[in-house]
């Protein structure tokens, strides 16, 4: 192998005559997009204005007023509470040896359980039906355990009832049923928490890269490469770097919020977003993202300009796109959750079956139940065994669309302040840290 000879000189011209002519074409603004190439040797870089969302803590809970409405205790309104993020001292309650006990007293709290209300007092009604008709028509003992007549005497009316035998095979296959059921929501959950893990691990390394690689300033920026060498760029200009890093900051909290908003419903979040992205965003900036079609896909666009117009080896832009390849990824596969649910028939068999079964169950109950008076232990035992299995269908109802129970806003403000740390950091070619928004890390991350 012999190595490539140098170009003679008219071509080695030529070719970089047609380098600068790109270099110049790739600066010049296009008329759709939010960025304008201009000269930043005396910019004045201005903090962003800031505002706090109402969502935007990482830690929800229950409404604290008492006077909240029903619609935010339980049902929709609820899912909103249902955003935790654990912190050491929440591991510490979790693990705690009076978590039974506490649980147990806010048993009638659970939004579950308030969730399938409706259902158990159908099942429950059922059971006291069953109970009050048998002892109608098959007679009853009073508190003193004396037996007496049935009060309905007639021959069409006759007790009611059924082998429990149907139950209990019919039990392992609803079992069945309402594990994978729940396993499948589960996974439809742990997926989406896996992709904004995802967005915020590639969020710091795209940063931390444009930060780190920032000027071109590398002994591999010396050698052959396509011609004989390829020189440094100039000195770094302390405002011209914040400005650049921090439009690439910028623009991936607007990709992570833009993606938060188009998989949040519009009534709840569509005025924060508005807001926030015009209080962090240029007019220009913000106005071209708010009226995109697709949201996420315009705030990717734009982090793939600002990170263009870095000054550094284009092999090290190749390396920093690369996380925006797995943005669209985890946007994509969001967007899959969000649009297809586990398939319908599965859902639909699954509470038939169990509806069907529940609303039987107490008339094959009242016989193993007879040595309790007039069998009316049934009626609470009904309700129990119905709270349970309800229960467990709800949870994989709830959890089968993840997003509006996930902390989206909470994950979002921390990708935008930690980005926002990371580019104020001092890279090569800077002995000192640079001059950074300290007033927007304070707002994001009062508690970090």
């Amino acid at each position: 192998f012999s190595p490539p000879q140098p170009a003679s000189t008219p071509t080695m011209m030529l070719r970089k005559s047609t380098a600068l002519a790109l270099l110049a074409a790739i600066g010049m603004p296009a008329s759709n997009s939010a960025f304008v190439t201009k000269s930043l040797s005396s910019v004045t870089i201005a903090k962003p204005t800031t505002r706090t969302s109402a969502r935007s803590s990482l830690y929800m809970g229950p409404p604290k007023d008492p006077t909240a409405p029903i619609t935010e205790i339980q049902g929709e309104g609820s899912r909103k509470y249902r955003r935790t993020v654990y912190t050491h001292d929440a591991w510490v309650r979790h693990r705690s040896p009076d978590r039974f006990l506490n649980n147990l007293g806010t048993l009638f709290n659970s939004g579950i359980y308030k969730q399938v209300g409706g259902e158990v007092l159908l099942v429950t009604s059922v059971a006291f039906f069953v109970f009050a008709w048998n002892l109608l028509v098959g007679g009853y003992q009073d508190f003193a355990g004396v037996m007496h007549d049935p009060i309905i005497n007639q021959k069409w009316a006759m007790m009611i009832g059924l082998p429990l035998t149907p139950f209990t095979t019919l039990t392992p296959s609803l079992g069945l049923l309402l594990v994978f059921r729940t396993n499948a929501s589960y996974k439809r959950w742990d997926e989406a928490r896996k992709f904004w893990g995802l967005n915020i691990n590639h969020t710091r390394d795209l940063n931390r890269m444009a930060t780190a690689w920032y000027g071109n300033q590398s002994e591999f920026d010396g050698t052959g490469f396509m011609e004989p060498s390829t020189e440094k760029l100039a000195p770094i200009d302390p405002a011209e770097r914040q400005y650049l890093l921090g439009q690439v900051s910028l623009m991936t909290w607007a990709f992570v919020r833009s993606m938060k908003r188009h998989l949040s419903p519009p009534d709840e979040d569509e005025e924060d977003f508005v807001a926030e992205i015009r209080a962090r965003l240029t007019p220009d900036q913000s106005d071209a993202i708010i009226s995109a079609v697709h949201r996420p896909n315009r705030a990717l666009f734009d982090l793939s300009v600002a990170i263009e117009q870095l000054p550094m080896h284009f092999v090290r832009k190749n390396s920093i796109n690369g996380n925006l390849s797995i943005f669209e990824d985890t946007l994509g596969g969001s967007e899959r959750l969000l649009s297809s649910p586990v398939p319908l028939f599965y859902s639909r068999h699954t509470a038939r079956f169990l509806s069907t079964w529940m609303l039987f169950l107490p008339f094959a109950l009242y016989e193993p139940f007879a040595n309790s008076w007039n069998h009316i232990i049934m009626v609470p035992a009904t309700s129990f065994i119905a709270i349970c299995l309800f229960g467990i269908e709800e949870l994989a109802t709830q959890l089968e669309e993840p997003f509006t129970i996930l902390p989206m806003q909470g994950f979002c403000d921390k990708i935008g302040a930690n980005c926002d740390e990371i580019v104020s950091w001092a890279g090569q070619g800077q002995d000192d840290e640079a001059d950074v928004v300290r007033q927007n890390l304070e707002a994001l991350m009062p508690s970090r």
